[in-house]
């Protein structure tokens, strides 16, 4: 079993559902994403380079899914979320049922044209 798959499988059924249903539609989207572990959480990687990590909050009670060039995207900004940071804007999921699988398609549709 690889470290990514065990890291996603010890986590709390709640956290491991978003994960895994957001692991299926980034891997339906774009066949050539790569799935890692790096620091400490899942990171997909395209053409080798990073894409989006897939980060638990066990504190805040919920799953980020952040887009390293998330600040390149002109989409979804009703969406995404920035906070403090530079690059990175995520979708950021409470529950599984909060998952809008349309908004979540078409981030990931738009981040991959930032990248060819």
């Amino acid at each position: 079993m690889k470290i990514t798959d065990e890291y996603i499988y010890r986590q709390p059924e709640k956290v491991r559902s978003i994960l895994l249903h957001l692991i299926s539609v980034f891997e339906r989207e774009i066949p050539e994403l790569v799935l890692l572990f790096k620091w400490g959480i899942p990171y997909f990687y395209y053409k080798k380079k990073m894409f989006c990590y897939l980060a638990p909050n066990h504190k805040k009670g919920f799953v980020d899914a952040g887009f390293a060039r998330g600040f390149q995207l002109a989409r979804n900004q009703d969406y995404l979320v920035g906070e403090k940071r530079n690059t990175v804007k995520s979708l950021r999921y409470y529950n599984l049922e909060d998952i809008d699988n349309a908004i979540l398609v078409d981030v990931i549709k738009e981040a991959v044209t930032l990248y060819k």
